[in-house]
């Protein structure tokens, strides 16, 4: 019986500056501190599942730089226990790399693409774990993969076909882009996802549906149909929309699921860079230890929660004991 989880995709240094305000154009702002992280999201749902539960087998996939930054993530990764001999280094392009600016609560992305934007299709067959999931982030922000096939449809489409014919369960996100590139890179892709876990933005901008209103009102009765129409263009198994107020899913074949969020302070908050992953990487432990939806969820909810008491992806991330005990005692987020 397959066990385990891949980690492929985008492999990033985060060099956070925690600012105390946003600042105008041409403006200033003060830097209160620095910190670097290994990020994307193979290493931030990798490093949260290795805090959680040391005993699941985790294996991470992709290109980095023959660099500083490539060594340190190479590093970290060992220092989680994660399986990094399916990664390849690049003699061409540095380690990608991301500025972020956190503050607020809130984050601005400034990033190099790198190594990952070359990460191809042929990289990805040559993964050899016995792992049960192989999740796949970012599409939109992997070069390589999101370009034209011969056949005209994105690369990653024919990797993770080629994937699930060897035995694995794809799981997928995406970064945040313009919907005209959800809609010629995302979409064709959708037939040979198993998993998809998303934000609401993002199914919004698959979808053509509204996830918010122009004053940023989350529109939750428009959600079930976002849900339908990514299962209608071909998502194989499950669904998963996230959001600051709460989460909702669906199994091909189950009813719609919605779940708040854990209840958190404003000034609890120290960062919410990595929330999404963190959010996913709970859902993705659930649901490979074939939890009910509904528990996934709330474990996303409790995945998520620890990360934003932390300013990098991952060091807010505990164990799962930790997490259940949080569980039996959290207040939850009005629903909307």
């Amino acid at each position: 019986m397959r066990k385990g989880i891949v980690g492929a995709g985008n492999l990033i240094v985060d060099k956070i500056k925690v600012i105390d305000r946003w600042p105008g154009e041409g403006n200033l702002c003060n830097i209160k501190s620095t910190v670097s992280s290994a990020g994307g999201g193979p290493c931030n749902i990798l490093f949260d599942i290795a805090a959680a539960d040391p005993s699941i087998p985790l294996y991470v996939a992709g290109r980095i730089g023959n660099d500083d930054d490539g060594k340190y993530l190479l590093k970290v990764i060992g220092e989680h226990g994660v399986d990094s001999s399916n990664l390849i280094f690049s003699s061409t392009a540095p380690t990608s790399y991301t500025d972020v600016m956190s503050g607020d609560g809130k984050r601005t992305f400034f990033h190099c693409r790198g190594a990952s934007s070359e990460l191809s299709v042929e990289d990805l067959l040559k993964v050899n774990a016995p792992a049960k999931f192989f999740y796949l982030a970012y599409l939109l922000l992997l070069d390589s993969l999101d370009a034209p096939d011969a056949n005209g449809e994105p690369a990653a489409k024919r990797a993770l076909h080629a994937l699930r014919e060897k035995g694995y369960k794809t799981v997928v996100d995406f970064v945040s882009e313009a919907p005209e590139k959800f809609r010629r890179t995302v979409l064709p892709v959708l037939p040979e996802i198993d998993i998809l876990i998303v934000n609401e933005l993002e199914g919004a901008c698959c979808s053509g549906i509204e996830a918010r209103s122009a004053d940023g009102k989350l529109l939750a009765e428009n959600l079930p149909a976002i849900v339908d129409f990514l299962l209608e263009r071909g998502v194989r198994d499950t669904v998963v929309i996230h959001f600051p107020e709460g989460a909702v899913g669906k199994h091909r074949d189950g009813k719609y699921i919605y779940a708040p969020s854990c209840y958190i302070a404003k000034e609890e908050i120290v960062g919410s860079n990595g929330a999404g992953d963190a959010f996913a990487a709970g859902v993705m432990y659930a649901l490979h230890e074939n939890w009910e939806l509904d528990q996934a969820l709330k474990l996303g909810s409790a995945f998520s929660n620890f990360n934003l008491r932390s300013v990098t992806t991952t060091e807010g991330a505990v164990s799962l004991k930790t997490m259940l005990d949080f569980l039996e005692n959290c207040k939850y987020s009005p629903l909307p």
